[in-house]
């Protein structure tokens, strides 16, 4: 439900405009008041997650998500939707880094967990898909509210089993206090750094209003990481130590570009099924079927290999497969098809993304004690929604730009705006170039997900010989 409404809305856009009069020049802050939230607060929730229970975290996301869609569905003016979609982000932002902790603490070491967490990175991974693929289908059939009222039941039944098979207080809830002052700078660093990304649509990247705002984000962050070096008492609100740990570095370097290049991806496809294939929206949803279909294959062969031949082996090949997949779609054809230009490369990315998502979430959460579980959780979340915005943005503008330059020498408006997409996508597999890179020469080598010492093994449950 969480990565599905990060991409659900894209297709239901002109009919949310229709219906509400929103302004074109406010349309976009139906998606970018999600991402802001989201991002913004998802170290906070993870802390919170280890301070006061993942638990009790779970739970209040999900009743927050529920909420907060409800009055988006029965929205009748466009600053109710914007909030509500600010609100869904905050609930995701306290789900999120919970449910993978929860994943982390209560599945043993090996195989157990290692099913866990495929199952867990099937849904994840294929959320961004699935969204677009549910976005097309409600928006035709049964209107763009059913895009916000889909979210009740789910988050309800969220909530309902979370209550059964979660014990209550068994997860977190250590004593400690929330660094308050840790947790403004870094909310504070982290929404201004989305903010700056998302708003490149309105202002250029070399616009003072860019250049403030992520300059701002800049020093925010700076002095966050300076004020955790110094926090010698109580509870940082992430050690500083855990990002020099080579597993958790790399894992979440890998995350920022694969998610630069995934959701720029499905954003460039499915515009060209749309305006230039002249696909109908359910038809062009239905065309990410394959490409969700190989991400689930990669994912469940990932959760078979990992223990066998460990995170670097599966996250290179994953990484280039990805690559060559997005370098495939950048051969995009203004006269092309389904089966001919998006069906093969479809397959290939898909396999490949799918290779990485467990290693990836092995690494940046194997071998921490439980203290550390939402944390860690919520930085390769914050990594997945960081990178997918700076992407998009950055991919976008170069995208816009190649086919500006087209149209200026007299292209087609089809072979102009197929070739701005190509660019998109043949730069969207320079990220996955760039992450397989990263999974060679940072991402330690050998088998199996935990590298933790014995003792810290042993503290959090796992067995000494695991």
């Amino acid at each position: 439900m969480v990565t599905l409404d990060m991409t659900i809305v894209n297709v239901a856009l002109p009919g949310m405009r229709s219906g509400l009069g929103i302004d074109p020049v406010d349309l976009p802050w139906v998606v970018n008041s999600y991402a802001l939230l989201f991002g913004g607060f998802l170290l906070l929730g993870g802390r919170a997650g280890d301070l006061f229970g993942q638990r009790r975290l779970l739970l209040s996301g999900a009743a927050l998500f529920a909420v907060a869609s409800l009055v988006g569905g029965l929205a009748q003016a466009p600053w109710q939707l914007v909030a509500a979609r600010a609100a869904q982000g905050l609930g995701a932002a306290l789900m999120a880094p919970a449910a993978l902790a929860l994943l982390t603490l209560t599945q043993h070491e090996g195989p157990e967990r290692a099913r866990a967490l495929g199952v867990h990175a099937a849904v994840s991974a294929v959320g961004g898909s699935a969204g677009v693929l549910a976005g097309g289908l409600l928006t035709e059939y049964a209107g763009w509210r059913w895009v916000m009222l889909v979210n009740v039941p789910i988050a309800l039944a969220v909530a309902l089993l979370a209550t059964r098979s979660v014990p209550s207080g068994a997860f977190g809830g250590r004593p400690g206090r929330l660094d308050a002052t840790g947790a403004v700078l870094a909310t504070a660093g982290i929404g201004l750094l989305v903010l700056g990304v998302v708003r490149t649509e309105q202002h250029t990247w070399t616009s003072a209003t860019t250049v403030l705002t992520l300059g701002a984000a800049a020093v925010l962050l700076v002095a966050f990481a300076v004020w955790e070096g110094r926090t010698r008492t109580g509870d940082p609100l992430i050690r500083l130590g855990l990002l020099a740990q080579r597993n958790v570095a790399g894992s979440n370097l890998f995350m920022l570009l694969l998610c630069a290049g995934q959701f720029a991806s499905f954003y460039f496809v499915s515009l060209y099924l749309q305006e230039v294939l002249r696909l109908p929206t359910a038809r062009a949803g239905l065309a990410f079927l394959p490409m969700c279909g190989a991400v689930v294959v990669g994912i469940f062969a990932s959760t078979r290999l990992l223990r066998r031949f460990g995170v670097r082996a599966l996250l290179v090949p994953g990484g280039l497969l990805a690559a060559a997949g997005f370098a495939w779609f950048g051969l995009l054809s203004p006269d092309g098809g389904f089966t001919t230009d998006v069906l093969g490369p479809s397959l290939v990315a898909g396999l490949g993304i799918g290779l990485c998502f467990v290693p990836l979430t092995a690494a940046a959460t194997g071998g921490l004690p439980p203290h550390e579980a939402g944390v860690a959780s919520a930085l390769l979340n914050s990594s997945r929604q960081i990178g997918g915005a700076i992407g998009l943005a950055a991919l976008v503008t170069a995208q816009v730009s190649a086919t500006a330059d087209g149209l200026a020498e007299g292209a087609p408006v089809d072979l102009a705006t197929t070739d701005g997409f190509g660019l998109g996508l043949a730069l969207a597999g320079g990220c996955l170039l760039g992450a397989a890179l990263i999974a060679v020469f940072v991402l330690p080598g050998g088998r199996g997900e935990d590298r933790a010492a014995p003792e810290e093994r042993t503290a959090r449950g796992a067995p000494v010989d695991a």
